[in-house]
């Protein structure tokens, strides 16, 4: 990541790069695969943040 960006943009795609990981394995195994994807997976080229 660039160093020449606001603060507050630099945390925003810190946020959005934490969230985009898969569900935990033992939340689908707790949860009898009721929930096997995350709803907010993000490919980077595909899809673009409104930032």
């Amino acid at each position: 990541m660039a160093r020449c960006k606001p603060l507050a943009r630099k945390k925003r795609l810190a946020r959005a790069c934490k969230e985009n990981s898969a569900v935990p394995l033992w939340v689908v195994m707790k949860t009898r695969r009721h929930f096997r994807s995350h709803p907010k997976l993000r490919h980077w080229r595909r899809v673009k943040l409104k930032l």
